[in-house]
């Protein structure tokens, strides 16, 4: 009989703890409340068709959608939403009990501080993987810092947010090189996420496509980018039309916008007989021989590229009504009950009012998150020698900003998306720092008493 109360309490802390992490996701994606359905980008739509179409869409690994399709259950776009704010709040309670013993009300206001103050919630709200981009940054900073819990979840957590996206590879590298210089102990389990994600996409793509390699296609964003940079084109015109490239024929009047390259129908890749998967292998080609022949253009661009995309961090991208009629709508109405296509037609997103619901917070974000960065630089260096786990947590997330600048940057083109997905964790590790603080403040006054 003695037992039964401690049960009860047991289970009173698990319930309650779960609740407030619910809870917490739900703030956390106030934005699809706002609108009245999660938010949507036109690739939402590829990311659908992936499982529910069976179509391994050439320019996606093939992981993120999957999922996106198994958690809506064929019912509602809303399951996955509510997901994704139920798995940040997590990563969030977990970063907090690093630090200080994640309380209830603590976890509660982190949420409504980053809710309020931060893109955060924009993205948790929106059905694409950017929210997993800080999500990697998080978890593998867990992975290599806290000693509490297991840690099989951050590993399942941490290898399928870097799978989702070629980019989180990068940004997962970079971070594990921080950890290496600060930790170097803690890289063998920190390191496994990025290896069972390089697994995953070797697998989906011998599968899928037939092609060994993490990104078959790559090369063709690669190159679109080199393009619109110059030093491609300028190749091109030096080499063709001896090379015997298809892309000779483009000569004097290549698209002069990455976008215009890849996307427009009558553009290069489009008109290329075949498609980007036909061209990729001489995009490959032509992608190497610039680099070699042109090592300091490339290099200029990707570094002019990366700076301007740390300052690429508005919303627009996230709250416009582009095409989503199209792509998302359409996948909708042929895998979805009728009812959903009617909440998604109903959304403030889809008759472009979403701008109005973001329009007050757009230029505060911008002087926060330049607040952020002070704040964070500020930790990194005072927190070196007395609190040298919250300074890594700046490291790597300050590393991990720069390492997505430069692969979004520098190998796809500056875009407000991209920036804005994880810009918003330069206001964590300050408002973890005062946590911290005010934790330590109350009980040296309880010991006092």
């Amino acid at each position: 009989m003695a037992l039964q109360p401690t049960r009860l309490h047991l289970c009173d802390g698990v319930i309650g703890r779960a609740a407030t992490i619910l809870l917490g996701g739900l703030l956390l994606i106030w934005p699809a409340f706002a609108n009245g359905y999660p938010l949507l980008f036109s690739d939402t739509g590829a990311f659908l068709v992936q499982l529910l179409g069976r179509y391994m869409v050439w320019d996606k690994p093939y992981i993120y959608g999957p999922v996106l399709a198994v958690v809506s259950l064929k019912l509602t776009l809303w399951l996955p939403a509510l997901a994704q704010g139920a798995l940040l709040s997590w990563v969030l309670w977990r970063v907090q009990a690093v630090f200080c013993r994640p309380f209830p009300w603590r976890h509660l206001v982190l949420c409504l501080f980053l809710s309020l103050t931060s893109a955060a919630p924009w993205f948790a709200s929106l059905l694409m993987p950017d929210v997993l981009a800080p999500i990697s940054v998080l978890a593998l900073f867990l992975l290599a810092y806290s000693d509490s819990g297991r840690r099989w979840p951050l590993h399942i957590i941490a290898s399928f947010a870097i799978a989702s996206h070629l980019t989180h590879l990068v940004i997962a590298a970079a971070c594990l090189a921080v950890v290496l210089l600060l930790r170097p102990r803690a890289v063998p389990r920190a390191s496994v996420p990025l290896l069972v994600a390089l697994a995953l996409l070797l697998a989906t793509n011998i599968i899928g496509h037939g092609r060994f390699g993490v990104s078959p296609f790559g090369s063709v964003f690669a190159l679109a980018r080199l393009v619109a940079d110059g030093p491609a084109a300028d190749y091109l015109t030096e080499s063709c039309p001896e090379s015997g490239y298809r892309l000779c024929a483009w000569v004097g009047r290549l698209p002069g916008k990455e976008d215009d390259f890849l996307w427009d129908p009558k553009g290069p890749v489009w008109t290329t007989p075949g498609g980007p998967i036909a061209l990729a292998p001489e995009a490959s080609r032509i992608v190497q021989a610039t680099v070699l022949t042109r090592p300091l253009a490339v290099a200029h661009a990707a570094l002019g590229n990366m700076l301007t995309q740390l300052a690429t961090v508005r919303l627009d991208e996230v709250i416009g009504a582009y095409w989503l009629d199209e792509t998302v709508g359409f996948r909708l109405r042929a895998y979805y009950p009728v009812s959903e296509e009617a909440r998604f037609q109903a959304g403030a997103q889809r008759h472009d009012k979403l701008r109005v619901i973001a329009a007050p917070m757009q230029t505060p974000h911008m002087y926060l998150l330049a607040l952020g960065a002070l704040g964070t630089l500020a930790v990194l260096i005072l927190s070196w020698r007395r609190a040298p786990t919250l300074s890594a947590l700046a490291a790597l997330i300050g590393v991990g900003i720069l390492a997505n600048a430069f692969v979004t940057g520098a190998l796809s083109g500056p875009h407000d998306r991209y920036g804005a997905r994880i810009a918003w964790l330069l206001l964590l590790t300050p408002a973890i720092y005062v946590m911290a603080r005010s934790t330590a403040s109350g009980e040296e006054r309880t010991i006092a008493s």
